[in-house]
């Protein structure tokens, strides 16, 4: 090489110690940051990737916290139903207690009533103060919103407890096709002059329980139906006289009621008013009565056969979940002029959660109102605010009835407190479990791509450091060449 005042090598050496000093400076900062991708140069491709992961896994996280705090809200909830769902099961034992008015005394039903009463408030007061961050959820505050449902002389005791996702409302046509029908069977077939011939006894059997009714001899027919009716709060079967014979009907409608009678001794019935010998005719006697069961009213709702129970009705399509009574009247088709009837149900109201991490994850159930004046009155039982002192279902006044009802507000709770568990259980913990495994899988792998491994880094450190030096240490040598060329002009 020939020897000139531009020492090339020199500039060739700065420049690579340039470029080794600046690849030291990237090291060094993903070594201080942790981070593999600090600027888009570092890895323009990895880069890219890394916002994706990094946003994607943003939503993860806000998603997982907001189904935390979702799964809390309705722990609390749950907390609260128990309560209420406890204190149901202690008025029931209340009111079975007080239904035989022959073993139980005034003053013990009017401190069964007391506990009653104060029971009752206790369940109002749970409704009112179960709260979660200042919201209240057992109050109708996440009510999903109707119209056409309050006033609707068919419908009664309306429950919605999810709504799809629609932004419009949703129109419910119902049609009664065929209708509901009690438990009913014939005790007796005996004239008005008919009379119980020597001491009966019968064992009457409804879907409250059973009672054995003795029937002395001599008996009119109006005096076998109060004796019958007396038993009713245990039983759950009343006695209806006509002029011909005697009937059992069962309180309750559907195929769960039914009625049934075991004639355990006697069965006799004159039609000879007075005479205390049997007539011999045996088709006006008491029999045994196989269990005869009701019929449950079937319905369609927007032309799809609807589940029903007697006079509920249940139906669930498309995210839509809801349930209500028929009354009496209408379920029983004695408004035989009438079989349709509509409302809405309107796309507002009621709890959304978020379960994933886009809109179309979200989900809305409602949470009716658990009060005392909102619960019961499925299949044509009272309210449960009705058991109170001077209301109709007060112990002294319709033990038979306060039972019916206390069954059918515990009905009621358990079917809201397992669709709520079931909403838990199904659709937030088994999100939170999603989320938490796309959490884990995603910090992986924006790990991998933009951390620094710190033994490469490391050893690359270490290769710079010598390279810089030697390039120093050569940038010396090289610099030597003035001093030769001076060396020759001397």
């Amino acid at each position: 090489m020939a020897l000139t005042v531009s020492n090339t090598n020199t500039i060739a050496l700065l420049n690579i110690l340039n470029r080794n000093t600046s690849a030291q400076a990237d090291t060094v900062a993903q070594l201080t940051t942790g981070k593999r991708i600090n600027t888009g140069k570092d890895d323009p491709a990895g880069l890219i990737a890394l916002e994706n992961l990094n946003s994607e896994l943003t939503a993860v996280n806000a998603s997982l916290t907001s189904n935390q705090r979702s799964n809390s809200l309705l722990t609390v909830a749950d907390s609260g139903i128990g309560q209420i769902s406890d204190l149901l099961g202690q008025i029931e034992s209340i009111v079975v207690s007080s239904t035989s008015k022959s073993t139980v005394t005034d003053a013990e039903i009017s401190a069964n009533q007391s506990q009653i009463d104060n029971a009752l408030t206790a369940i109002d007061r749970i409704v009112n103060t179960t709260n979660f961050n200042g919201k209240r959820l057992l109050d109708g505050s996440l009510a999903i919103d109707t119209t056409g449902v309050n006033g609707n002389s068919y419908v009664t005791n309306f429950r919605a407890y999810a709504r799809t996702q629609e932004t419009t409302d949703t129109s419910i046509t119902l049609n009664r096709v065929a209708s509901a029908t009690v438990a009913s069977a014939t005790f007796a077939f005996a004239g008005g002059t008919a009379r119980t011939s020597g001491t009966t006894t019968v064992a009457i059997t409804g879907s409250l329980g059973a009672a054995t009714v003795t029937l002395t001899s001599g008996l009119t027919q109006a005096q076998i139906v109060t004796a019958i009716n007396g038993a009713k709060a245990q039983t759950g079967v009343s006695a209806i006289q006509n002029s011909t014979n005697i009937k059992l009907n069962s309180s309750d409608y559907g195929t769960d009621a039914f009625v049934s009678v075991a004639v355990l001794s006697g069965g006799s019935v004159n039609t000879t008013y007075g005479t205390a010998t049997s007539d011999g005719n045996t088709t006006n006697d008491i029999q045994n009565i196989t269990k005869q069961a009701g019929k449950d009213v079937n319905v369609t709702i927007n032309g799809q056969k609807a589940a029903s129970d007697g006079l509920n009705v249940f139906f669930n399509n498309n995210g839509l979940d809801i349930s209500f009574s028929l009354t009496s009247a209408f379920g029983s088709g004695n408004t035989s002029a009438t079989t349709s009837t509509s409302f809405t149900v309107k796309a507002s109201g009621g709890a959304t959660f978020q379960l994933g991490t886009t809109a179309s994850t979200q989900e809305t159930i409602g949470i009716d109102s658990l009060g005392t004046f909102n619960l019961g009155g499925s299949n044509g039982a009272a309210k449960l605010s009705e058991l109170k002192s001077g209301f109709s279902k007060a112990l002294g006044t319709d033990a038979a009835g306060a039972l019916t009802a206390v069954r059918a507000a515990i009905s009621d709770v358990a079917g809201i407190r397992g669709r709520l568990g079931g909403f838990q259980k199904y659709q937030v913990e088994s999100s939170i479990n999603a989320l938490q495994a796309a959490q884990t899988g995603l910090s992986q792998a924006t790990s991998a791509i933009g951390d620094t491994d710190f033994a490469v880094a490391t050893s690359q450190l270490n290769r710079e450091q010598v390279l810089i030096q030697s390039g120093l240490q050569l940038l010396g040598v090289v610099n030597q060449q003035s001093s030769q060329i001076l060396a020759l002009l001397r």
